[in-house]
């Protein structure tokens, strides 16, 4: 972990929610580890199977529940990873994308407002942008989401810098590692499709800036313990598209080559609406804690693809394996 010397002990017990997501899933496993027996994430009441310690059924709809739950525990801290990111699922029923990306940010600032001393991190998305321009987004531009679940998440955000100023808004990209159920992740989903011996079509021109799990979790954990406010953009430094990601899956996992095709966006179907270049620039960030949170994902530069073909050769002599990828895309080799 990252030495903060001059940042005040992290507020305990903490409150994690949205653990279902990776961010969320990563984070508790990772906070738990850093303060065992001080932190809770909560899940969805339908989503049985996400069971274990620390772990309590609660809906984001319920305030009730929620003003329970912190009234046991009596949380001093938030970390806020929820929100419904099926892009398909948002676009076709925008009531449930509200109610999960917006209700229960509202139902979570109504928990907390009052109780003024819990110090709040949320994490948003780069999907607040359309992804038009060249990207390299800073904080200061204007939202303009081509999909409901940017939209929300977007609403999201001015619910919370209008009710709670102090609080800690987060935009992430992509996080990279496990998620709890093998698929809900950018390398989960790609990788269960090439071992399946299922094809997967990735864009071209959909431009992404992820992050090590790893990485973000510290960053959380920095940002829970200072009091920085407002909005933050938390993206990793090495931008990638959509394609390139998948290639790097496909090649460091050792699979077919052959399963992975790619096409630009326009070639999508209508639902949902792809983003362009939303890769994102973390400098304010980066002032703000005096160092740069979030090394390159892929860490190493020989994992980068050079051109569409690069995942068809081999590298250096062998084509990767499913250990390897664990190694060094779920994690972060550095923090080992």
């Amino acid at each position: 972990m990252i030495c903060q010397p001059h940042l005040p002990p992290l507020k305990l017990p903490l409150l994690i929610t949205g653990i279902a997501g990776v961010a969320g899933y990563n984070a508790l496993s990772w906070f738990q580890s850093q303060y065992p027996g001080q932190v809770v994430g909560i899940r969805q009441r339908d989503n049985g199977r996400l069971t274990g310690e620390g772990i309590v059924a609660c809906d984001a709809e319920d305030p009730e529940g929620l003003g329970r739950l912190f009234t046991q525990h009596n949380f001093q801290s938030v970390l806020d990873c929820a929100g419904n990111c099926a892009l398909r699922a948002c676009e076709l029923d925008r009531a449930l994308a509200w109610r999960t990306n917006v209700e229960g940010v509202r139902n979570l600032l109504t928990v907390l407002d009052v109780r003024d001393n819990v110090r709040l991190v949320h994490l948003s998305i780069d999907l607040v942008f359309s992804g038009v321009g060249t990207g390299n987004y800073i904080e200061t531009d204007p939202t303009d989401p081509v999909t409901e679940y940017g939209a929300t998440m977007a609403a999201a955000e001015r619910l919370i810098i209008a009710a709670a100023p102090r609080a800690c808004i987060l935009r992430i990209s992509l996080p990279m590692g496990i998620s709890f159920n093998g698929h809900a992740g950018a390398i989960d989903w790609i990788q269960s499709r090439f071992r399946k011996s299922r094809p997967a079509t990735l864009y071209f021109d959909e431009i992404r800036t992820p992050t090590y799990t790893d990485c973000l979790n510290e960053l959380c954990d920095v940002m829970l313990r200072n009091d920085a406010a407002g909005l933050f953009h938390a993206g990793g430094p090495r931008a990638l598209s959509l394609y390139q990601i998948a290639q790097i899956v496909n090649r460091i996992g050792g699979y077919d080559p052959a399963l992975l095709r790619g096409c630009p966006r326009i070639d999508a179907g209508p639902v949902p609406p792809r983003a362009g270049n939303v890769s994102i620039c973390s400098q304010k960030l980066i002032d703000t804690i005096g160092y740069a949170p979030f090394d390159p994902w892929p860490l190493e530069e020989g994992h980068v693809p050079a051109d569409r073909e690069w995942h068809f050769r081999d590298h250096q002599g062998h084509r990767g394996s499913p250990a390897l990828l664990a190694k060094v895309l779920y994690r972060n080799p550095r923090r080992e």
